[in-house]
């Protein structure tokens, strides 16, 4: 309980006056969504505020993600994670063996199983049981970062933490071995996103130095540079939620303490407010199937079209309060389907085409 008021203390301390919004290409009635899952719960939530409205998904939404079954799973502050496969809506906490209440990354291995990011280590879900991976096995550092769980194209599991990155070795684990081991290559960074290119290199967003990028290839020449750190830009970096991202071109895409940056593999680009975002302290990045990218930044959230000259006013539109998104956007994802779905302090959210519509447990899905 104790824990759960801290973790709930400090967030709200960072993100006390958040406004952010959201906006996406993708149009969807909420009048055709699917009728009302049933609400299983078999825990009552801890650490929320009083006034927490209990007819949300959850009033914090650290993180979303979808299952090779096609349900969505929600990370949160306080009520654990929550899965929706369209006809029900499942809490996992205590008693479920999910010992934690706070979520930050989820992802999924090639075997099925799910990934879940916590302040207390890693946990993973057969399907039937969860179980968790901490000091004991190898995570030096158990405070995972948003964003921060990666199964690459070989089905290696990585893990970023506010002091490093490590990666899962499931041979060790099998024989009762440490499961995790610190990937020495990389500096002990506060870790803010990880993710893999189209030609497989793996990228790091850190909270205060820069970007660093990892060729697995390199290591197989004689004399290769396996990482290179990409810092250039004053501000790259700095931000503490970071934001990565690639576009169909192969271009990189960053957050930066003023605005964002396009990295084209010789040349940063940046794009500020001047430019056309909107807010400040900018947050996360995401970029749609279509190339539409989407900005998260403190006070609004900028849709922003590459395709349209920058000089045009209509390559960005700022969202605000009074387009429907009333809190600070945590978290961001596009389902198979091409719905994009936005997670805030303030709980779920989709868009219809003109305005946000809240998401709440019974719906409009």
């Amino acid at each position: 309980m104790a824990l759960n008021k801290i973790l709930l203390f400090s967030f709200l301390t960072i993100f006390t006056s958040c406004n952010g919004q959201e906006k996406t290409n993708t149009l969807k009635d909420p009048n055709t969504s699917k009728p009302s899952p049933t609400v299983i719960r078999n825990f009552k939530a801890v650490g929320m505020a009083p006034d927490f409205d209990t007819t949300l998904v959850s009033q914090y939404i650290r993180s979303i993600f979808q299952d090779s079954k096609g349900n969505l799973w929600f990370g949160t502050l306080g009520e654990g994670v929550v899965r929706y496969d369209v006809k029900t809506l499942t809490y996992f906490s205590n008693p479920d063996g999910f010992n934690n209440n706070t979520v930050y990354a989820i992802n999924e291995d090639k075997n099925g199983n799910l990934w879940f990011g916590t302040d207390q280590g890693v946990y993973k879900y057969d399907g039937k049981t969860f179980r968790n991976y901490n000091q004991k096995d190898g995570l030096s550092r158990i405070d995972i970062s948003r964003k921060s769980i990666l199964v690459d194209k070989s089905g290696t599991i990585w893990v970023g933490t506010h002091g490093g990155v490590f990666r899962y070795d499931p041979s060790a684990d099998s024989k009762g071995g440490q499961s995790f081991s610190l990937f020495q290559q990389l500096p002990p960074i506060n870790v803010a996103g990880i993710m893999e290119d189209k030609s497989g290199n793996i990228w790091f967003a850190s909270s205060e130095n820069g970007v660093f990028r990892y060729d697995p290839s390199a290591s197989l020449m004689a004399g290769g540079k396996t990482i290179t750190n990409i810092a250039e830009k004053e501000g790259l970096g700095e931000n503490y939620a970071g934001g990565i991202a690639q576009d169909k071109a192969g271009n990189m895409w960053f957050t930066m303490k003023n605005g964002i940056c396009k990295y084209d593999g010789k040349t940063l680009t940046e794009y500020t407010a001047k430019d056309g975002l909107g807010g400040t302290e900018f947050w996360g990045i995401y970029i749609e199937q279509s190339g539409i990218i989407w900005v998260t930044a403190r006070g609004s959230t900028t849709r922003f079209d590459p395709s349209i000259d920058i000089l045009n006013p209509q390559a960005f539109t700022v969202f605000t309060v009074k387009d429907g998104l009333n809190c600070c956007v945590q978290s961001m994802y596009q389902d198979r389907s091409g719905n994009m779905w936005w997670g805030t302090g303030q709980g779920l959210y989709r868009f219809d085409g003109k305005r946000f519509y809240q998401v709440k447990q019974n719906g409009p899905w």
